[in-house]
């Protein structure tokens, strides 16, 4: 991308992943845009000429991500972190030095499709989780929307709870739509279903440990927009099953992404501000603390 020209002011872009590291969606289709015509769309290019000003893009998995970091750790901050995003899919990203990972072609971050050791989890032994990307046993698969209405709602209605009142709504997608208000509720299928997820959470949590070591883990996503009492029981449940650390380790601090779901569109705007400064422009960091 070109260096800004004076008195322009860039546009931060998020969209669902997959897509490039410069905003070119995956050739086999990404979450949000089914219809054939977006495989291979150029979205940034798109929008940049669209509106006449610099675009800065990231996924909205690694744009939650950068925004989990900045409003935790800090704008300047040299930490490590974390962040797992549970929607439709599972997103994230990891942000290491100021900035998020994006990898060679922009698939940094893509944290639904790591596998986990699911075996271990109590309680699902009968279960095949299958992801939408064809594996099986990512983390994607065991904690998301569509792994709650087509894989771990399906099994616990039809081997532990036949006569619950979701068995009796019209559609699986239908009765997905409730379960997290039910487990917020106090509902003891919809508990084990969350039960589930933050245990794959923790797995997979230990896996990131162990690679990055990082300062802080943190979730978001719309099974966290939820009271207090839910969240910090799902908390405790993800380092419920997360193996045992080293003793440094152990007391890695896991949060709640702030600002729920509009952290993507405000990590979308961070990076449009880290663009400012990367320019010729003569951006204060005063400036950048204020607009972050």
């Amino acid at each position: 991308m070109p260096a800004l020209r004076s008195k322009e002011s860039p546009i931060g872009l998020d969209t669902p992943g997959p897509a490039s590291r410069t905003g070119v969606l995956s050739a086999r289709g990404s979450t949000n845009f089914a219809h054939a015509g977006w495989e291979g769309f150029d979205i940034r290019d798109a929008v940049e000429r669209r509106l006449k000003k610099p675009v800065a893009y990231l996924n909205d998995g690694n744009a939650a991500a950068i925004w989990g970091h900045f409003a935790l750790c800090g704008p300047n901050s040299d930490a490590t972190s974390v962040s797992a995003i549970i929607g439709i899919g599972l997103g994230g990203g990891i942000v290491s030095g100021g900035s998020v990972i994006k990898g060679a072609r922009g698939f940094g971050g893509e944290l639904g499709h790591v596998l986990i050791p699911w075996r271990r989890i109590i309680g699902i032994e009968e279960l095949d989780p299958l992801c939408n990307c064809g594996r099986r046993g990512d983390l994607e698969s065991l904690c998301s929307l569509t792994a709650i209405e087509k894989t771990l709602l399906p099994y616990f209605l039809e081997r532990h709870y036949l006569g619950h009142p979701l068995a009796k709504c019209g559609s699986v997608a239908e009765a997905g739509r409730f379960v997290r208000d039910m487990a917020e509720s106090g509902d003891a299928m919809c508990l084990q279903i969350f039960r589930v997820q933050a245990h794959a959470l923790g797995l997979f949590f230990d896996q990131m440990v162990n690679v990055f070591d990082p300062d802080v883990l943190i979730l978001g996503g719309g099974a966290l927009e939820t009271n207090e009492e839910f969240q910090a029981w799902f908390l405790n449940e993800v380092r419920a099953d997360m193996p045992v650390q080293r003793e440094e380790q152990a007391a890695i601090p896991i949060f709640v992404m702030p600002h729920g779901d509009t952290a993507g569109a405000r990590g979308a705007a961070v990076e449009a501000i880290k663009l400012v400064r990367s320019s010729i422009l003569d951006f204060p960091e005063a400036a950048f603390a204020h607009e972050a």
